[in-house]
């Protein structure tokens, strides 16, 4: 039996919203069936399907056109393409500031949601996002899209299986040179929360989503560039996560981790093949990944799930909300 193909929509054409494209269209082509119908931006280019620059983890500006003018219905305004009836899922990709209000708006059309990371800036503001999904009746999720990277799920599975042994330290580090793209947007940290809400709540959201919530966090730097220990009466002894975007321009954007379990240590180095590497018995060996990356699995884990009906996201609302009080709570501490 084929499965129903979903009609997707994507607001803001930003470096993100082009990765969200492409990351449907990738899903379509593995098999999760999905057509762009629509897009929105305020700048007439992009409504065209010309892209820009790239991002952190591609160097390069493309030139070629990222979807077909002739068979995707572009709108400048988001309550057009909200009004869509062959709209079934929208991602919202425009900056930070907006994330709430278009979410709410699109969820009060009847459609799902894939929100980009981070919803909010203030716990309080992703609290009226929660409840607006709950007294909604589709889907609506966060992109945090390391719950779904190849490698950091199958981290997360170790340390939930506990099939290596208990965690003994877990180190992440997350470091790049400002964002090449949006430049006035990434410059005021009053909009992005700066490295600590844009940057390090990936790896925020993923120490809660593999131990829990801590029972103290220790933080120290500042919005730009930070290190952060979390401490557990019951867990790891050493929970380390390091975020900054303060490099000089041309630095090579760094995705590590380094998790020692009591029977193996295993590393993730993204600019490193192989990425994933586990090392016991006096032996490294490559831990073979899917290929892909958190983006593709995101979109894909939320197409299935509105096609399915039955839910069971990955990553809820309630955990955008946790990490964001617990971003709050490290951000006190910091020298600002």
């Amino acid at each position: 039996m084929t499965e129903r193909s979903i009609g997707v929509g994507v607001v803001g054409l930003g470096f993100m919203g082009r990765t969200h494209v492409g990351a449907y269209r990738a899903a379509a082509e593995g098999g999760s069936p999905n057509r762009l119908v629509a897009v929105c931006d305020a700048v007439p280019e992009r409504r065209a399907g010309r892209v820009g620059a790239a991002g952190n983890l591609e160097g390069e500006e493309r030139e070629e056109r990222l979807f077909d003018p002739a068979d995707v219905r572009a709108y400048e305004h988001p309550a057009e393409l909200f009004a869509d009836a062959e709209v079934e899922l929208v991602s919202i990709c425009t900056p930070t500031d907006s994330h709430v209000s278009l979410a709410i708006a699109a969820l009060e059309a009847g459609k799902h949601v894939l929100v980009e990371k981070p919803v909010a800036l203030r716990a309080a503001d992703v609290e009226r996002l929660v409840a607006a999904a709950k007294a909604a009746s589709t889907l609506c999720m966060p992109a945090h899209c390391m719950r779904f990277w190849p490698g950091w799920d199958w981290l997360h599975e170790r340390v939930r299986s506990g099939d290596l042994g208990a965690v003994r330290s877990a180190v992440f580090r997350r470091l790049a040179s400002p964002p090449a793209w949006s430049p006035d947007f990434y410059a005021d940290a009053a909009r992005t929360g700066g490295a600590l809400v844009d940057l390090h709540i990936h790896d925020a959201d993923f120490v809660r989503w593999c131990f829990g919530e801590p029972d103290e966090v220790h933080a120290t730097g500042n919005l730009d560039h930070l290190t952060t220990l979390y401490r557990y009466a019951d867990g790891p002894a050493h929970v380390v996560a390091e975020g900054g975007w303060d490099h000089t321009s041309g630095f090579n954007f760094q995705m590590r981790f380094v998790v020692v379990f009591e029977q193996a240590t295993a590393e993730f180095d993204l600019a490193r093949d192989p990425q994933l590497t586990l090392s016991r018995g006096g032996e490294t060996s490559a831990v073979e990944l899917p290929e892909g990356d958190g983006y593709l699995g995101e979109v894909r884990h939320l197409l299935d799930a509105v096609r399915s009906g039955k839910g069971g996201l990955r990553c809820t609302l309630d955990d955008a909300l946790g990490v964001a009080r617990l971003l709050e709570r490290e951000l006190e501490q910091l020298q600002i």
